[in-house]
Order: structure tokens, then C-alpha cells, then sequence
């Protein structure tokens, strides 16, 4: 008589599986509706594989596009596509928690525990508050993103296109994206408007600084405003003042060394008064490391301009934040802990706070892991097609998997093959070489049952 096993369980999924997924999810119904032929205009023609690359790079916010976004999609097919990006902005997980909020849903602890890896926390204590928040405050910076915009894009464009190109503008800006419906050469046209570079660099800053940053700054500002009481206590957390410093450094040091290589450069800066090319050299300095808009051709940028630039676009912005790249902090992390070696220190001290060792393992993971697996793409794309140069392999795979969204002209000529690789990059820019990893990983990961003894190894 034939025995009755137990009834297997069915695996469950991590909560990096989980996110994962979503991401995928999100990307493969925007390319279902992106292939409606309402989301096309008349005499255009959308394969499956144009529409999965720009659905792909609308949710992970890169802004590399196959297509012209202005001219090959009808209304409804940008509205799609700004959709993507803001889902792919906020992210799928805390989206979704804030819909079942919002219908009065009761979170459960597993949704709230993918609520706090989504965002990286401590605790779920107070998670379901925090993605409220962040979600509110994203909406609120969008708006008046999107008005400070149609001071400029109304008058150009007329009242009902204008206030639409300015919130599109606004949503692509914050969310890190670069794509834009206002023509095919992106804000090159408005090189010399220095009101809407500005606005569109602080959208691409409070976009990329994280908003962990953005609320321990406003409550150090509410508690300075407020009784006496409440000065002594306005002390920004170490996390806070080291994205800050280092938001600025990067900013600066790359809009000098922008502006140097640049300014007397026939196909990019030649030509600009003064003001331009300061103006434009922070542009693209802020640009590079995590937006996709551009103001001067960056197939013109000069070689030296490109490769700094791949420096730039692999640190990206911060943590918990719109932006791509390996985050500032980790970055900063991994250089602090090589000098502290240098100079003979147990652990890199920073502000009077020491990096936990444990970080500092983490970030030289990411980093590994991320430069071993964009310079592997970059590799496979140029076995694609040999006539790619290498500069403009690097600069492609790097703004991929960085999410920038930036390219020397490529993107469009790319095969089919290479196309699929760049969206390969874009996805795992998205959600994290590590977090593929740990995708096949599984739930439970299994530790070094057997303590070994120590060999000795030599390097340098």
C-alpha cells in the first residue's frame, strides 16, 4: 500500500525575491501597454522588444531610449510611460502599501517587514508611517517642481501642453529618470535658461539625497523653529551631514573638472558666454551621476570628459533615495576604511562615529560585484557589435546599470541582442547586483558550519 507523504510546503519567497518581482511586474505591464497601438502614433511601429526596453528603463529610471520619446508616442503612451516612471520612482513595494492604506487595509507584518527592506530601515516600527510620508513628500517637491517648470514650458508651449510637459518634466526630474517629451535633444535647447537648469538640478538633488535625509533635515529645521527647548536639540544625524558633504564635493569637483575639460571644446562649450558654461558644467555634473537630461551633445564630450564622467555615474546618488550607483555613502565608506588601513586604524571614524565593520563588508561587496558586473556587460556588448568603441561601450553599460540614462549616441543603434543586454544592465542597476544574488539565494542562506583554521596568504 503506497504511503501518503506530507504535503510539501511551497518555498516562500524573500523579501529581495519579492521586490525583485514587483520591479519585473511593473516592467512587463508597462510593455504590454506601451504595445497597444493607442500608445503609438500613426505610421510608427512598436515590437515587443521596444516596448520592453522602454518599459524597462521608465520603472528603474535610467532614461536610455531606443526611440524618440517626443515623436513615437501618442498621449496616452506618455502618460504610460510617466506612470513607470513615478511607480519605478516611489517603488512598487511602498506604492502598494500606501494604496491599501488608503482603502483602509490593514497592513500585515510580512507586508511591512517588504516594507522596511524596500527602504533599507532598522524596524518596522513606524514603517507604514514612513513610506506615508515619503510618498506625500514626493508629491508635494513634484508640484512645486512642476509649477516652477511652467514658467517656463506654458508660454512656449500653450496653458494645456505646458502644464502637462511641465509635471511630465517634474516626475522624470525627481525620479531620476532624464526622459522628456519636449523634443529630441533633450534640455539642450535651454543650455542657456538658467531658471530651469536650476530647477531641474534641485529636482535631480532632493531626488537623489534619500529621504531619510530629507526628513532628518526638516525636523532639525521644524525643532530650531521652534521653543528654546527645541534648539538644543537640532543635531543632524551622522548619515545626514555625511550625504550632504558629500552630495556637495561631488557636485563641485565635478563641475570643475566639467568646466575645464569642456570650455574650449568646438562641440560642446565653445561657444557659450562665461555664465553657460559654469551653469552647464554643474549641470552636467549633477547629471552624470544619476539624471539622463542633458544640455551639451555627450557624444561631443572630450575622452577625458567620459572617463571621469564613468567615475561619476558609478558612485550615483545616495541611499534610500530616486538615484542609482553604488550610493555616496558606500563609495566613501570603502575609501575612508582603505586610508584608516593606510594610516593604521583599527575602524574608519567619521564625524566621531565609527563604520561598523559589517558595513564596511557590505560596501566592498557592492562595489566588487557591481564594477566586475557593468565591466562584464560592457565586454558582451561590444562582442555584439565590433564597431562599437570602447569608450562608448563603457559609457552606455555604465549609465545602465548606474540608472543614468546617459549615451554617446548608441542606444538606438544597438542590435537587438545588445539591446537585451542593456536591459539587463538597467534592471539589475535597478535593484542591485547583490539583490540578484540573493534572488537565486533563497530565503535562508546557509553559514559555514565548519570553523576553519587560518592560511596565510600574501598580496602586494
Amino acid at each position: 500500500m503506497k504511503k501518503k507523504g506530507k504535503k510539501g510546503r511551497k518555498p516562500e519567497l524573500s523579501t529581495t525575491q519579492m521586490i525583485s518581482l514587483s520591479f519585473l511586474s511593473a516592467i512587463l505591464v508597462g510593455a504590454a501597454l506601451l504595445m497597444l497601438p493607442c500608445s503609438t502614433v500613426p505610421g510608427e511601429e512598436t515590437d515587443f522588444l521596444t516596448a520592453l526596453f522602454t518599459a524597462t528603463t521608465s520603472v528603474c529610471v535610467t532614461g536610455l531610449v531606443v526611440v524618440d520619446t517626443f515623436s513615437h508616442w501618442t498621449l496616452f503612451g506618455h502618460i504610460v510611460i510617466m506612470l513607470l516612471i513615478q511607480v519605478g520612482g516611489i517603488g512598487v513595494v511602498c506604492l502598494s502599501a500606501v494604496l491599501l492604506i488608503l482603502i483602509h487595509k490593514r497592513l500585515s507584518l510580512k507586508t511591512r517587514v517588504l516594507m522596511m527592506d524596500s527602504f533599507n530601515l532598522d524596524s518596522i516600527k513606524g514603517v507604514a508611517g514612513f513610506c506615508q510620508r515619503v510618498v506625500r513628500d514626493i508629491f508635494i517637491v513634484e508640484g512645486i517642481g512642476a509649477i516652477l517648470s511652467a514658467f517656463v514650458f506654458v508660454p512656449e508651449f500653450g496653458n494645456t501642453k505646458g502644464i502637462y510637459v511641465s509635471i511630465f518634466h517634474s516626475i522624470s526630474a525627481f525620479c531620476n529618470a532624464g526622459i522628456d517629451v519636449i523634443g529630441p535633444d533633450s534640455l539642450c535647447r535651454y543650455s542657456g535658461n538658467y531658471f530651469i537648469l536650476f530647477v531641474t538640478m534641485m529636482l535631480i538633488v532632493l531626488g537623489g539625497l534619500g529621504f531619510v535625509v530629507w526628513f532628518d533635515v526638516a525636523n532639525a529645521v521644524g525643532a530650531f523653529f521652534s521653543k528654546a527647548e527645541g534648539r538644543k536639540r537640532f543635531r543632524l544625524h551622522e548619515q545626514t551631514k555625511l550625504v550632504l558633504a558629500l552630495t556637495a564635493v561631488l557636485i563641485v569637483s565635478g563641475a570643475m573638472l566639467t568646466f575645464l575639460a569642456e570650455m574650449d571644446n568646438p562641440a560642446t562649450m565653445q561657444s557659450m558666454s562665461l555664465g553657460a558654461k559654469i551653469w552647464n558644467s554643474f549641470f552636467q555634473s549633477v547629471t552624470f551621476r544619476t539624471a539622463g537630461f542633458m544640455t551639451v551633445s555627450q557624444k561631443g564630450l572630450r575622452e577625458v570628459t567620459a572617463l571621469f564622467g564613468l567615475m561619476y555615474m558609478f558612485i550615483g546618488g545616495s541611499p534610500m533615495g530616486t538615484a542609482g550607483g553604488v550610493k555616496t555613502v558606500t563609495f566613501f565608506a570603502l575609501m575612508l576604511y582603505a586610508i584608516s588601513f593606510l594610516r593604521d586604524r583599527e575602524k574608519p571614524v567619521v564625524f566621531n562615529r565609527a563604520f561598523p565593520i559589517e558595513t564596511i563588508r557590505k560596501a566592498v561587496a557592492i562595489i566588487l560585484i557591481s564594477f566586475l558586473v557593468t565591466s562584464l556587460l560592457s565586454i558582451m556588448l561590444m562582442f555584439t557589435d565590433h564597431s562599437i568603441l570602447m569608450t562608448d561601450a563603457l559609457f552606455e553599460t555604465f549609465s545602465a546599470t548606474a540608472t543614468v540614462g546617459l549615451s554617446r549616441n548608441l542606444t538606438s543603434s544597438l542590435t537587438p541582442v545588445g539591446r537585451m543586454i542593456i536591459i539587463m544592465a538597467m534592471y539589475l542597476g535597478r535593484i542591485g547586483p547583490i539583490s540578484l544574488v540573493m534572488f537565486f539565494r533563497g530565503q535562508k542562506a546557509k553559514k559555514n558550519l565548519l570553523i576553519s583554521a587560518e592560511g596565510k596568504y600574501y598580496m602586494g
